[in-house]
C-alpha cells in the first residue's frame, strides 16, 4: 500500500511517501521570508511523486495531519487531502499533530503545545483538550514532555525532561505515514480539521 502523507499544521511542510511501512521519499519545506510553508504543498507533492517515479493513480491512501496547529495550515492540509482522495477515489486517514509529536522520541510521550490565552493543548495517550497553564504545571510533574519553543522554559521547570520539537529536525511526515497505517480509513467527506478551540474571528 502506497501512502501519501501530508502535514502543514505545524512550523514546516512535511510530505512523505510510504510503501508498506517503508519510507521511499520524504521532503521537508521550511517557511521563508516571502512565503508561508503551506504555499508549497501542491508543488512539492508533484515533485515528490515525480522523483519517486509515481503518478497520483499509484497512491492507495492519503494521510493528513488534522491539527491542532496553524489554522491556515490545517485548512490547507485537510482540503488538499480531501480533494486528492475524492479525485483518486481512495480512502483518507486523519491524525492529530499531538499524536504525531508524541512519537518523535520513539515512545509515546506527553505533548504540551501553546494554545495561547493562557492555555495549552495537551496529549497524554489521547487528546486532553485545551487546559489552563496552571493545571498543566501540575500535569507535567515528573513526566517526559514534548513541547514548543514558547512553553519549553515553563514546562522544563516542572517536567522531568522537556524538549521543543522546534529545536530539532524530526521526520514528522514519516511518523504520520506510519501512524496512519494503524488508523481506520475513512471516506474523504469524513476527513475534517481538528479544531480544539474555535478559529479566531478577525476584526473582533
Amino acid at each position: 500500500m502506497k501512502i501519501l502523507a501530508i502535514d502543514t499544521c505545524l512550523d514546516k511542510t512535511y510530505i512523505t511517501l510510504n510503501d508498506d511501512n517503508k519510507i521511499i521519499k520524504s521532503e521537508i519545506i521550511k517557511s521563508d521570508s516571502e512565503n508561508y510553508h503551506s504555499a508549497y504543498l501542491i508543488s512539492t507533492v508533484v515533485k515528490v511523486l515525480k522523483e519517486a517515479s509515481l503518478e497520483p493513480k499509484d497512491i492507495s491512501m492519503i494521510a493528513s495531519d488534522i491539527g491542532p496547529g496553524s489554522f491556515t495550515g490545517i485548512r490547507a492540509c485537510t482540503t488538499v487531502a480531501r480533494v486528492l482522495a475524492q479525485q483518486l477515489n481512495i480512502k483518507a486517514v486523519g491524525v492529530s499533530s499531538l499524536e504525531i509529536l508524541s512519537k518523535i522520541l520513539g515512545d509515546s510521550d506527553m505533548v504540551v503545545l501553546d494554545a495561547r490565552k493562557n492555555k495549552a493543548y495537551v496529549f497524554d495517550n489521547g487528546i486532553k483538550g485545551a487546559i489552563d497553564l496552571e493545571e498543566v504545571d501540575k500535569l507535567v510533574k515528573g513526566r517526559r514532555v514534548i513541547t514548543d519553543n514558547s512553553l519549553q522554559e515553563r514546562i522544563s521547570k516542572n517536567a522531568d525532561f522537556a524538549i521543543s520539537y522546534q529545536s530539532g529536525e524530526y521526520p514528522l511526515g514519516d511518523i504520520l505515514s506510519k501512524i496512519a497505517l494503524t488508523k481506520e480509513q475513512t471516506d474523504w467527506r469524513k476527513l475534517k480539521p481538528l479544531y480544539i478551540q474555535p478559529p479566531p474571528v478577525f476584526g473582533k
